[in-house]
């Protein structure tokens, strides 16, 4: 939001804006409910976005990582999928040993804390 200075009052002038993402993330800020389902799906993609860019930076298909791990297309389809909630430490694991990668995990300090 931008500050306007009137009569040393300040005040907030809204910024309109049609991106979802920063709609979510200004109501978040005010919904502790909220705010936890928002960094739940942020995180969610973020995995999924990870694991689709590596195996796309090794030149490989779903179907050629699925085969490389031992298991199907589909699930290799579902872990790329932002909307999935269910992966799992091992299953990284192997993604990450077939793209000769390294899986790095790290907690860091809740805003809410």
């Amino acid at each position: 939001m931008k500050t306007i200075r009137k009569n040393t009052a300040v005040r907030r002038k809204k910024v309109k804006t049609s991106n979802a993402l920063e709609i979510l993330k200004w109501r978040a800020e005010k919904d502790p409910e909220l705010q936890k389902y928002y960094e739940e799906e942020k995180l969610n993609l973020r995995i999924a976005l990870l694991i689709r860019d590596a195996r796309e930076a090794a030149g490989l298909t779903q179907s050629q990582l699925a085969d490389l791990i031992g298991t199907q297309q589909s699930v290799i389809s579902r872990l790329e999928d932002a909307d999935y909630e269910g992966h799992s430490l091992s299953i990284l694991q192997k993604i990450a040993q077939a793209l000769h990668k390294t899986l790095v995990l790290d907690f860091k300090k809740s805003r809410a804390a």
